[in-house]
């Protein structure tokens, strides 16, 4: 037994614990569209898992640069919310970063495209699920 499957050998109850970047610069938000599982092809904001040990900001600031290449200052949490499925169980972290630099996003782990998207063009990508009403409720967009 490890800490991903509980005595029976089955996956453990305990959530995994992610985060992401919403990162807006001269009114364009900065996303990323993921290249694998889950929300493969679809479009959100850079993130992923917190690794053991790992603070949430140090997360953040790793994910950012390895699915875009830049570097962020992480600011306040946006807001949380919570993805259930076919044996998964995420809490995700969504915190406001600035990105100060002046090199383009390009894609890396886990995702396929890297840009700066218009706030008024995300409501026509295909996006995550609850994605858009989520940046809504929050003031993003």
């Amino acid at each position: 037994m490890d800490e991903t499957t509980n005595d029976q050998g089955a996956p453990a109850a305990t959530p995994t614990l992610g985060v992401g970047a919403i990162v807006v610069r001269d009114g364009h938000l900065l996303m990323v569209r993921r290249a694998q599982e889950p929300a493969l092809g679809l479009w959100s904001i850079p993130g992923g898992k917190v690794e053991r040990s790992e603070y949430l900001a140090d997360a953040l600031r790793r994910e950012v640069q390895e699915e875009t290449g830049l570097e962020v200052d992480v600011g306040e949490l946006a807001g949380f919310f919570e993805v259930i499925g076919d044996g998964t169980h995420y809490v995700i972290m969504d915190f406001l970063a600035t990105y100060t630099g002046a090199e383009e996003p390009r894609p890396g782990d886990d995702v396929d495209r890297a840009r700066w998207v218009p706030l008024d063009d995300i409501a026509s990508l295909d996006c995550t699920p609850r994605f858009v009403e989520l940046l809504t409720a929050w003031g993003v967009l």
